[in-house]
Parts: C-alpha cells; structure tokens; sequence
C-alpha cells in the first residue's frame, strides 16, 4: 500500500479526490464531455484501453494530450495510414556505427498512446497494436520488450467515411474496454469552444497524479470487494446479449447475431468498481454496472440485417436489456 494511505478504504477516498481535481484540471482545456472525460479516466484506472468514434473536430487529440499533460504521462500519437507498417510503431531493429543491432524504440513505447484513425491502417499493422494492447510487450527478433507502464492506448474511428478503411473486426474490438461515442458540442459549448481557441489565452495545467500513483489506483481497483448479486448481475446481462441461449431476450433473437463474450462480464465488474470507487464507494453495486454497461457492451454485439433495416442501434438493445 502507498505510504500516503494508511487503509484501503483511504485509498478509495483519495482516489475519488484525485478524480475530482483530474476532471476539474482537464475541463480548463476541454469543454463540455463530461461523459467521455469521465468514462475515458475510468478506464485508465480499471488497465484497459478504449475506442473513441466520433467526427473529426471533435478534440479527441486535444482530450488525450490534456489527460497526459495532467497526469505526468508521456504521450505519443500514432497517425494510422494505408501504408503504415508494423515496426513503424513497434520499432526494430538497426544497426549501429559498430555493426551491432540494437532495438529502436517505436512510439508505442509510451505511457498513453493515440491511434489516430485505427481503421485507416491495414489489419497487420492493426493486429500489431491490439497485439501490445493484450500483451503489454512487443517481440523483436525473438527478444521480447515489456511495454512502459502504465501503458493506455486511446484509439479513434471516424463513423462517417469508410471509403478505403479498414474495419476492426468484432473480434478486436473486443480488446477495448470501452467504446465511447462523441457526439456534437452544444450550442452553448460551442460557443466557448471558439472563444476560447481563437484568442491569445492559454490554460496553464497542473500536474494531478503520477504514473506511480495510477499503477497504485489500478492495483486498488482490483482488491475492491464485490457483492455476489452483482457478478451474477454482470454475467447474467453479458449472457442475455447471446442469441438462441437460455438468458437470450426474444429481441436479442429477433436482431442479434452474435453476442458479448465472457470478456464483457469482466470488464462489467472493472468498470463498476473504478465507477463506484471514483465516486467514493467502497463497493460497486447494481447501480454501477448499468453506468459502464453501454460503453462495455455497445462494440461486442453484432446487428443482423432485422436491426439495420429497422434503425435498431447496439445502444437501443443494451438499453432494452437494462
């Protein structure tokens, strides 16, 4: 336990303070949000990685650097394009002035890392970022390189142009904790959106947390305590998401091919405690796992055709369920 906390429970407490004072820092930069700064910092302390999907212009690139700025992480951002390689972001390896190889670091050596446009790139360059995603580490000429900790990928779709994209797979994307869509700013936001970035004013940050300290938060989550109602509450929805199962709704039937896996219910109970344990409880309930239900779910489901044709959304049936 980190010397500055004499009992988990003080931890939990100092914890939702320091989620106060990070959210207070980032909205000096970032406007309105609300839901993405807190689900996005949610998932840093629950360890996993998320999906942004939102049109350009949105300041995703501005939210994952302020995150970065605020937390005393390093930053890297990854620009995905068609002819992006592999060891364009893992790295490799180069021969020196004395004719010895030695690793060259790529940019997903980095504590948080922005994969710009992830369905830009083609599925070998992608399968080596979800590849370091899962594993923490990169291979390279059979010499494995453990990943900087703490290591959180932030990666963004562009739902609007998929003319020469490269989808994710359901399978992949279920290596994301989280899918969090970003909508439009209101009027009101927009309106300072563009006071603000079109004078000479510029909002000095402070630092809030070390990656020490989020190594510790990350560690507590997993020692929260959770009630036996709420697992079977979290397995039993991921469960009911499965067509032609026992727990299956006759809408999951009517419109659903494929279901969540057994990776939903896990990060169902993660995110319930970073939720209940950022807002000062010392353990999660039902209530908690409803919160991050849609982000955890939303990506993990697959429509069949009944659901296109109808506009019925992943959102629509993971509301439903609730």
């Amino acid at each position: 336990m980190s010397n500055k906390y004499s009992s988990d429970k003080e931890a939990i407490d100092g914890l939702a303070r320091s989620f106060q004072e990070l959210k207070a820092e980032i909205g000096k930069v970032i406007v309105g949000q609300e839901d993405v700064v807190n689900t996005v910092l949610i998932s840093l302390f629950s360890n996993g990685h998320s999906l942004l999907v939102g049109v350009p212009g949105l300041a995703k690139t501005l939210l994952v650097s302020t995150i970065s700025e605020v937390l005393d992480l390093e930053f890297k951002r990854i620009q995905f394009t068609p002819d992006l390689m592999p060891s364009d972001i893992t790295g490799s390896e180069v021969m020196d002035v004395n004719r010895k190889f030695k690793f060259n670091h790529g940019p997903l050596f980095s504590n948080i890392v922005l994969a710009d446009e992830i369905n830009r790139t083609p599925p070998k360059t992608q399968a080596a970022l979800l590849e370091a995603m899962q594993e923490r580490s990169v291979t390279i000429g059979g010499v494995r390189h453990d990943l900087t900790k703490p290591f959180f990928v932030l990666a963004t779709q562009n739902p609007i142009e998929q003319e020469g994209t490269y989808p994710l797979p359901e399978a992949q994307l279920d290596r994301f904790m989280f899918n969090i869509p970003l909508d439009y700013p209101s009027y009101e936001e927009e309106l300072q959106v563009v006071k603000s970035t079109t004078s000479t004013k510029v909002s000095d940050l402070s630092t809030i947390m070390t990656g020490d300290e989020i190594l510790f938060f990350q560690n507590l989550v997993r020692k929260i305590p959770v009630a036996d109602n709420v697992l079977e509450y979290s397995v039993m929805l991921a469960s009911k998401t499965r067509p032609n199962t026992e727990l299956a709704t006759a809408e999951v039937n009517k419109y659903i091919s494929w279901g969540a896996g057994p990776r939903a219910s896990q990060n169902l109970i993660l995110g319930a405690k970073t939720h209940a344990a950022v807002n000062g409880k010392y353990s999660p309930d039902i209530e908690d796992v409803k919160a991050v239900a849609d982000y955890v779910l939303r990506h993990r489901i697959v429509r069949n055709y009944k659901a296109e044709a109808e506009g019925i959304t992943e959102s629509d049936i993971v509301s439903n369920l609730l």
